[in-house]
């Protein structure tokens, strides 16, 4: 257990918490928690979990973006100035996960010929399964809470593998709060769209 370790878990925890809850607020606690996530990352040679906190800090700048500044019909009935929580069709959302499998399986095989990574393939769909996650946040789909949940699991078992229990227990957490965040978005869902079509 390391300082980094331990506040890497709190912010963690205030990002996600207040991402299910609607907070736009979660963007500026998730800036801070890629920079602490980084550097436990390296120490740790965890390196898919370090690129994704790299392209993390773009992700959740996507994010914030789309969260305040929503075009016209994509504007919150309950507040102008927020966008509204919407869903991904399933069309989009399998081809979506295709391709962030293929992503995974070459990711994967570079990471097993080219580093010492403990945890290639892992790692790997963590990492794609971590930025779909992201991307369908940043723009307020419901189904991010579904891969998010995938996702916490199995960074339960990433950090288990890497002995870093207190992150472990840390996703254990994210897991549980994600199972609030899906029921609590798609209340906002069917809430904010009753006047739209589906």
């Amino acid at each position: 257990m390391t300082w980094v370790e331990c506040i890497s878990a709190v912010l963690g925890l205030a990002c996600v918490f207040l991402a299910g809850r609607n907070s736009r607020a979660n963007f500026w606690i998730g800036y801070l928690y890629n920079a602490f996530l980084l550097a436990l990352c390296w120490k740790t040679k965890l390196y898919s979990a370090m690129i994704l906190c790299i392209l993390s800090f773009a992700i959740n700048a996507f994010g914030h973006w789309r969260w305040t500044h929503p075009r016209e019909e994509e504007r919150s009935g309950q507040d102008g100035r927020d966008l509204r929580v919407s869903g991904i069709g399933p069309t989009a959302l399998a081809l979506s996960l295709a391709v962030a499998a293929a992503l995974a399986v070459l990711w994967a095989f570079f990471l097993k010929t080219h580093t010492d990574d403990p945890s290639p393939w892992l790692g790997s769909a963590l990492m794609m399964a971590t930025f779909l996650a992201q991307y369908l946040s940043a723009q307020k789909h419901w189904q991010c809470w579904l891969v998010w949940l995938a996702v916490n699991a199995g960074n339960i078992a990433l950090y288990c593998i890497a002995g870093r229990y207190i992150m472990a227990a840390t996703y254990g957490l994210y897991f549980l709060n994600g199972i609030w965040a899906l029921f609590h978005w798609l209340q906002l869902y069917r809430m904010q769209n009753q006047d739209k079509k589906p």
